[in-house]
Parts: C-alpha cells; structure tokens; sequence
C-alpha cells in the first residue's frame, strides 16, 4: 500500500475538521433527545419536566359523559385555588380534534389546558374502562395514582395534601 505524505499544516486541519465534527454531534444529541412536549389547544406546548415542582392532574373526558359534565366546574375552580402548587390538563378520550374538540371544550366550559396528544402510553397508564378519569402525578413528574369517577374540590384537596406528593 502506497501512502502519501502529507503536510503537518494538512494533518493539523485533518484533526480539526475531525474535531469539529465530534463536537456538533454531541451538540445535536444533547438539543435533539430532550424532553417530550404536548401541543396545547391553544397553540402553545407543555413538557411534564417543566411542571415538575407542581401536581398535575390530567383529566379525561368525553362530550357523552354525564359524570364528566359534573366533575368539569370542580376541577376549573381547583386549579384556579391553586395556580402555584397544581396543573390541571385535560385530555379529550374519544380523540376529537381540531374545531370539533375546540366547540366540545367551550360547550363543556373547559377553562384549564387541553392537550392535542393522549400521554398516557408515555406514562405507562393502561386505558380504564370508565370516565371521568384523572392521572395524578407527582412534583417530581412520576405517576401517583389513577382516580375514577368525578372528583369534587374537597376530594382533590384531600390529594394535594398527601404527603406522597
């Protein structure tokens, strides 16, 4: 095998091309695998890491659901007594989206973040059999349990004051 000589002006820039190359790979590793963001109704996105520090309940509901109807005007008046320390989220459980999930939210007077995406495959929740359903994670962003059924002010207060939490 015949090899060429080359210059040590050459090599040194050989090495740095190499170098650079190393170094925006790392960069796009560390920019690329971060953290999962949901789309919001509103246009904006929401990550659970950044709400790590608060309890966040993530409400499903269907148009169809009586219990649902009922549970709604609790949890809007839980999340506004709490803005600092809960995040309430809703996630619609038939999957509407678009305009039709729009018009469901303003009929059922939805006032907290809906998401466009389920994230309940991310957190490991299997699907439940009945609604209203709300996943409750914890400050730290893990789950903590699964409630079923309509919750009151008075049940999701007794929750945030749990120590686990």
């Amino acid at each position: 095998m015949l090899k060429t000589k080359r210059s040590p002006t050459a090599m040194l820039r050989r090495k740095a091309e190499v170098l650079f190359l190393l170094l925006s790979l790392l960069f796009l590793q560390g920019c690329g695998g971060g953290e999962k963001r949901y789309g919001l109704l509103d246009g904006g996105s929401v990550s659970f890491e950044e709400l790590q520090g608060k309890v966040v309940l993530i409400n499903y509901w269907a148009e169809w659901c009586r219990p649902c109807r009922i549970e709604i005007p609790e949890l809007n008046q839980f999340a506004r007594q709490h803005p600092d320390s809960v995040r309430v989220l809703s996630v619609n459980f038939d999957g509407v989206v678009g305009e039709d999930l729009s018009q469901q939210v303003q009929a059922l007077g939805i006032e907290f973040d809906t998401l466009l995406q389920d994230p309940r495959e991310a957190l490991g929740v299997p699907v439940s059999g009945g609604l209203p359903e709300t996943i409750v994670l914890n400050r730290l962003g893990e789950v903590q349990q699964v409630l079923l059924g309509p919750q009151t002010k008075q049940s999701l207060a007794l929750i945030l004051a749990s120590s686990a939490l």
